[in-house]
């Protein structure tokens, strides 16, 4: 298996301590700039409104297979929560498109910190990515209380 990199993460967040638990509910700004040899296949990604980021999480550790989350005060299997420390630490936001210049994108909704690798990007669709009757697991809060949504 082989991973390019190809892009990188421009942030306000410069340690993981400054970084939110939830991008989702950031208001702040971040900057993706996608590498020249990649920038072709920015082509009419304007057209959409949210995108789908997956990075690299370079500082998390990956020797973790259990993470006890924020809104729960048991421990879980890694793979049973969104602890960034895990065997591939692979990140996961679905971000607000402000706009693009060239190959910057201007998004919300990041937890990257800044200097995080960029691994792919997609768009968001509604019709196919929102799954209206998930169920979390039954002993979580109430998530939004949990990160502070405004």
């Amino acid at each position: 298996m082989e991973l390019r990199q190809i892009g990188v993460i421009g942030s306000p967040y410069k340690t993981k301590e400054d970084a939110p638990h939830q991008g989702r509910f950031s208001k702040d700004v971040c900057e993706i700039v996608i590498f020249d040899e990649f920038s072709e296949g920015l082509k009419d990604i304007e057209s959409f409104t949210h995108l789908i980021v997956l990075y690299w999480l370079h500082e998390a550790r990956r020797d973790t297979l259990l993470a006890k989350p924020p809104h729960d005060d048991r421990i879980r299997g890694v793979f049973a929560t969104r602890s960034p420390n895990r065997p591939n630490p692979i990140g996961f936001a679905v971000v607000k498109l402000l706009e693009r210049k060239g190959n910057v994108l201007r998004v919300t909704g990041l937890d990257a910190i800044d200097g995080t690798p960029l691994i792919d990007i997609k768009p968001y669709s509604s019709a196919i990515d929102c799954v209206e009757d998930a169920k979390d697991a039954p002993s979580e809060k109430n998530v939004k209380n949990t990160y502070r949504v405004p």
